[in-house]
């Protein structure tokens, strides 16, 4: 079965180092909680909102990961929407998995965390 596995983090500053940093740690803890393996991935979407401007958050997989060197992977710029989160860096990951949809750990980090207060209990 193929399902989707959603991520978010926030950054305080448009830095490079702070915004591979915070992609990385979010999509470490993505892989290692549902046991993904880079042959079983479809794709990774990452998108950035249009205050993080200097760097792929996609280079954190290339960066840290490098037996993640075929997974398709795309940048994009999120939607612009009043009161949004500012500084926020999404992911969408889609892979092959045994896990029931109710078993997938989906990962917000920092002020990301604000956009699924339901999936609380998964952030502690």
């Amino acid at each position: 079965m193929i399902r989707g596995f959603r991520g978010a983090t926030t950054v305080t500053e448009n830095e490079e180092k702070q915004i591979i940093e915070a992609t990385a740690a979010m999509l470490d803890e993505m892989v290692s909680k549902n046991a993904i393996v880079p042959e079983d991935v479809v794709q990774v979407l990452i998108s950035a909102t249009p205050d993080l401007t200097k760097t792929f958050p996609a280079k954190a997989l290339r960066v840290f990961r490098e037996d993640w060197t075929y997974v398709p992977v795309m940048c994009m710029q999120e939607l612009s929407i009043e009161g949004g989160l500012p500084k926020c860096i999404r992911v969408m990951l889609t892979a092959r998995t045994d896990l029931a949809q109710q078993d997938i750990h989906h990962v917000y980090h920092e002020e990301a965390i604000k956009l699924r207060p339901d999936l609380k209990e998964e952030h502690q």
